[in-house]
């Protein structure tokens, strides 16, 4: 379905209105005006995207509000946007965490206009890659994320800030390169970049298993699955809090997107050719970053080991191949933009009073500080999957759709709700129980207001998942049931790839 609007293209890159303001922003109190400024066009730019909800209609499997013209004609290159269900969230989302991530940044003093443009540029980029149909610009807005994330974390962060923004660029721009290889491949062979053309299976089997390496390697990195994850702990621990907010919350979700939109949809043979690869390696991630978790003693680093492990849920529910397993990764990948956004906030909370994150450094919170210790409460459970709340939902569908596939594979994914549990109940009770014999702890206080606008939102989206997780799921449900069975569909008539 088109649109004679270009609702995509204007969400897109309605933040850069924000941007070319700031950039001609001067005057003695810039630093208050570049947050209103940002904090208004995000706002704005969230609103707007609301309408992308409104006009989708969830009955239609296809893409929808479809915008297209001749970008680099000689080159056979196009401007193509357009979303399913699936992207809907994923755009939403984006546009949803940036306002909260602004929010979190006015305690940023430093280059305080070029730390909002930052994030401004950020969220265009993120847009553009969840809303691109066309090979060359999807390539474009997944790699321009990485520019202003690198100096997000390179310029604001902490004390081991380069090597930590060094090692998250090098990572995923070496594996954007294999990506780049392969894009040029699948062009010269289909003889156009519209991504919709190349779904269904239209590649040689053994062409398409390179592809989908070259492919997996970037995405993976993304995401990021083990072992490919190295460099996620120390982007995590020396970002700032809105940039660490912002890598989980919906730079963590384009590598399951990408498999999603690329891996399943354009090469499935391959894709079911590797599965059994992409689950032992999600179980080992899952297992292993768990129990590495159980061994942290910095806040920040621990959430950061358990992305790796939730992402695991995701990849198995991707590749498990059917209705089940693609509904529960979707669901995972949302719950968790929210749950992991609004930890990396808690532990922002006392970092901006203490300025630090050793879990020892801490003790007895919830006597003075009852309400943070409540709200940790509410996210600390979602994290843990309790029922009720936005973790439940996905990682119980992601495992029933693997133990379609394999029990066994749903066996071993299911100790890493256990262990989970373990170190996130293990992480509270250090936190905010035992004596209250700290004196600057003692003297803490409770949450603010800007901190109020931060949780609130994110604890009715936590709750509303949780609860009601069909206003969620009807939106993408035709998107999924569609993608499902024509990988199910492909894979059966090509039979397994050499």
């Amino acid at each position: 379905m088109s649109s004679s609007f270009p609702l995509l293209s204007v969400v897109t890159f309605l933040p850069l209105v924000g941007v070319l303001i700031l950039l001609f922003l001067r005057g003695g109190d810039e630093a208050a005006w570049a947050r209103r400024i940002a904090l208004t066009t995000s706002l704005v730019t969230f609103v707007v995207s609301l309408g992308i909800l409104c006009v989708f209609d969830p009955a239609v499997a296809g893409f929808q509000l479809m915008e297209r013209f001749a970008w680099i004609p000689s080159f056979h290159i196009e401007y193509i946007k357009g979303v399913d269900g699936i992207s809907v969230w994923f755009v939403l989302l984006a546009t949803f965490l940036t306002p909260i991530c602004i929010l979190s940044g006015s305690v940023v003093t430093k280059r305080v206009k070029e730390f909002m443009i930052a994030f401004l540029v950020l969220e265009t980029m993120m847009v553009g890659m969840f809303t691109a149909l066309d090979m060359v610009l999807f390539y474009l807005f997944f790699e321009g994320v990485l520019i202003p994330m690198f100096l997000i974390v390179g310029v604001w962060g902490g004390a081991g800030r380069i090597y930590a923004a060094y090692k998250f660029f090098l990572y995923t721009f070496l594996g954007s390169v294999l990506m780049l290889v392969a894009i040029f491949a699948m062009v010269i062979h289909a003889g156009t970049t519209d991504m919709t053309a190349m779904m269904g299976g239209v590649f040689p089997d053994k062409m398409a298993m390179w592809l989908w390496l070259a492919f997996f390697a970037s995405f993976a990195v993304k995401m990021p699955m083990w072992p490919f994850h190295t460099w996620l702990p120390y982007a995590h621990v020396e970002a700032p809090t809105a940039g660490s907010v912002i890598l989980a919350g919906v730079l963590l979700k384009m590598g399951g997107y990408g498999m999603i939109r690329i891996a399943i949809q354009m090469l499935p043979d391959a894709s079911a050719f590797f599965a059994p690869m992409v689950f032992a390696l999600s179980v080992i991630a899952i297992i292993y970053t768990s129990l590495v978790a159980l061994a942290q003693t910095d806040m920040k680093r621990l959430i950061a080991y358990s992305s790796v492990a939730h992402m695991g849920y995701v990849t198995l529910g991707i590749f498990s191949g059917n209705t089940q397993g693609m509904e529960g990764a979707v669901l995972v990948m949302i719950s968790h933009g929210f749950v992991a956004s609004a930890l990396f906030l808690c532990i922002g909370v006392v970092y901006d009073r203490m300025h630090s994150r050793e879990i020892a450094r801490y003790g007895g919170m919830a006597t003075n500080m009852p309400h943070y210790a409540l709200v940790f409460m509410v996210f600390m459970l979602a994290s843990v999957g309790l029922p009720g709340t936005s973790g439940f939902v996905g990682e119980f569908l992601s495992m029933q759709g693997v133990f379609l596939v394999s029990s066994w594979t749903a066996f071993l994914a299911a100790t890493g709700v256990v262990l989970g549990a373990a170190y996130m109940l293990w992480l509270y009770r250090r936190i905010f129980y035992g004596p209250l014999d700290k004196d600057d702890v003692r003297a803490m206080p409770d949450l603010n207001a800007r901190e109020y606008a931060m949780f609130v939102p994110l604890i009715l989206m936590v709750l509303w998942l949780g609860i009601h997780p069909a206003t969620f799921r009807d939106v993408f449900a035709s998107s999924v049931h569609k993608i499902t069975s024509d990988y199910q569909a492909q894979t059966t008539r090509g039979g397994e790839a050499p």
